[in-house]
């Protein structure tokens, strides 16, 4: 059985604007005191792990271990069917040391706008971490087809050129509450309040 998270504060793993403001929003109904790493001025570690789950492991315990707080991290990103899988857990680099997501949806489109398979979908590898060593990590996943041009400014990242299926809006387009019910970080994170808040309270 997964730890419970039995305590009134929690880091937010994520120097990423849009991760934390989404993550603050499910946090929200369950009453945890929330800071970011960035807000407690903790180092980004290098994402050497091989998946999702393994580099949201990675942030969260590195995190805990420098504040002595539990930890919340998040790695997500975009695999593309007609690229391999591509961008994956490179989502983010594919943006460049200026984060420029525009550039990086350009690079995507450029690469797959000959190939019929529009098909893609976001992962999100959500882990929780305690000072002490012990770990829980929860993946989410939402199918759907890359649109062009990109649609919408709701959303960060690759939002704008996704859109999710059943659905004729992008995420970008998304009101974050309707997001917040579909998206791969929510199937993650309804996972996480499953397994690790468990009869918590307000």
């Amino acid at each position: 059985m997964a730890r419970a998270f039995t305590e009134d504060r929690l880091v937010i793993a994520t120097h990423n604007p849009g991760k934390l403001r989404e993550i603050r929003d499910l946090l929200e109904p369950h009453g945890v005191a929330v800071g970011s790493a960035a807000d407690l001025g903790l180092p980004e570690p290098e994402e050497t792990g091989d998946s999702f789950r393994a580099n949201a492991l990675l942030k969260a315990r590195a995190a805990a271990a420098a504040s002595g707080l539990p930890a919340l991290a998040d790695d997500s990103g975009l695999a593309v069917d007609a690229l391999g899988g591509a961008p994956g857990i490179h989502s983010a680099r594919w943006a460049g040391p200026e984060k420029d997501f525009t550039r990086a949806m350009e690079r995507v489109w450029d690469l797959v706008h000959e190939s019929e398979n529009r098909h893609a979908h976001f992962v999100c590898a959500l882990a929780l971490a305690w000072p002490g060593g012990d770990s829980e990590v929860f993946e989410g996943r939402v199918d759907g087809t890359l649109v062009w041009p990109p649609l919408g400014d709701k959303g960060f990242g690759y939002d704008p050129m996704f859109q999710p299926e059943g659905y004729f809006i992008t995420f970008g387009e998304m009101a974050p509450n309707q997001k917040h019910r579909i998206s791969h970080r929510a199937h993650a994170f309804e996972q996480l309040v499953a397994a690790c808040f468990r009869g918590r309270r307000r």
